[in-house]
């Protein structure tokens, strides 16, 4: 039989987002606990400017944001990062008007092409979104960037396929073996690709793995190290082979997550991501390629259903 999926997620046990120094001038601002559009961000505090990685998904929670980063640099922000174009890491762009905002061409067309996108009401009524306007990067890149925080030299790296999303980077800082992976990695949370690839974000944290990193601040959850990747590739492996015998035995993607058991995965934020994910993992045992289109509408319902008809559990 399948595991439940929880819905004892509530808001009174949040602890406050925070400043946490990951190397000398270089912080996360992480923001428990990492479930549905509560994501990391980070930020590094020049003698000149200030670098941001990411936005925030809600008016209220990218001002907290800025507040954050006032109290520790009176510098103004020249640039921002965005690691991929989902709503958690992109929405909040708009409150940044000082700065160059930089991304991958595909995070551009992706955030243009989706607008605000309709599949928000999925989730939790009570989410206060405040208010969002369209704000993608205006300088694309198609392999690479580098930027530099004074002296300090930062890689902008896209993964060259699709992972999480079909347009994913990470910021590679080498002095520091320090990692800002964007949602390649999921740290307590259940990793999300059916907006990317199965396969491809595998392939993804061997490119990490390669790296050396000592430090990760993962795009949800507390700031790890690289043995955060080994679980993630582990649920990932889960997910191929629950597809593979859902598969055989005829099963839509709904039906192989509930007959399924979670097992060690059951205890992970936003297990109802399962689904989505299967019906990606479908798609590729199909023949698809790694982050072809698919319904995205449907997948979402059947990740509602999954969760017993109730909106998707958000926080935000």
């Amino acid at each position: 039989m399948s595991s439940s999926p929880h819905d004892d997620h509530q808001p009174a046990a949040l602890p406050p987002p925070r400043v946490e120094e990951v190397s000398d001038g270089v912080y996360a601002y992480v923001q428990p606990d990492g479930s549905w559009w509560i994501n990391n961000t980070g930020f590094l505090a020049g003698r000149r400017g200030v670098v941001v990685i990411d936005a925030c998904s809600t008016e209220r929670r990218t001002r907290a944001f800025r507040e954050a980063i006032g109290k520790v640099s009176d510098r103004p922000i020249t640039t921002l990062v965005n690691t991929h174009h989902h709503g958690d890491h992109t929405f909040g762009n708009w409150l940044f008007p000082e700065a160059t905002i930089v991304g991958h061409e595909g995070v551009r067309e992706q955030i243009i092409a989706d607008g605000m996108p309709a599949y928000r009401a999925a989730w939790s009524p009570e989410v206060e979104w405040g208010r969002l306007e369209l704000a993608p990067p205006f300088l694309t890149f198609t392999d690479r960037i580098t930027l530099h925080s004074d002296d300090l030299r930062c890689e902008v790296r896209h993964v060259g396929h699709a992972a999480h999303t079909t347009n994913d980077s990470y910021v590679w800082i080498p002095e520091r073996r320090l990692l800002f992976s964007g949602d390649l990695v999921f740290n307590g949370g259940t990793p999300f690709v059916l907006m990317g690839s199965v396969a491809g974000t595998l392939q993804a944290l061997e490119q990490l793995s390669e790296l050396g990193a000592e430090t990760v601040v993962p795009g949800h959850g507390e700031v790890c190290g690289p043995e955060a990747y080994e679980p993630v590739a582990a649920y990932l492996r889960f997910v191929q082979e629950t597809a593979r015998r859902g598969r055989q035995a005829g099963l839509t993607p709904l039906e192989a997550a509930r007959e399924s058991d979670l097992g060690e995965w059951a205890g992970l934020l936003d297990s109802e991501r399962i689904v989505g994910n299967l019906h990606r993992a479908y798609a590729e045992l199909d023949g698809q390629p790694l982050g072809a289109p698919i319904d995205v509408v449907t997948a979402v319902l059947d990740m509602i259903t999954y969760n017993g008809g109730r909106p998707l559990s958000c926080l935000a």
